[in-house]
């Protein structure tokens, strides 16, 4: 089971920049990987870091969808246009 603690720390972590987050992820990962932890706090702590995840992952995302590309269009205009990820095979 999830203490309200734990769920409390995980809604106000929704509303940290990404660096934050990530900042706090890091100080869980150390937590955990020092191994001292009672197994209750770890699961505490392990599911936090889940949350803080997935966060991350949301708020890169949301990063990815407004970048653009400035092009230069045929009639010398700049446009935006979406940024396209990089091809898995790193081809162009």
């Amino acid at each position: 089971m999830v203490s309200a603690e734990a769920q409390s720390r995980a809604k106000r972590k929704k509303t940290e920049s990404f660096e934050e987050a990530m900042k706090r992820l890091e100080e869980i990962v150390d937590k955990l990987e020092k191994g001292d932890l009672p197994l209750e706090e770890a699961m505490e702590a392990f599911t936090e870091g889940v949350s803080l995840v997935r966060q991350c992952h949301e708020k890169l995302e949301e990063a990815e969808k407004k970048v653009q590309m400035l092009v230069q269009g045929e009639d010398g205009r700049w446009i935006a246009t979406p940024f396209d990820k990089p091809s898995e095979n790193n081809e162009p």
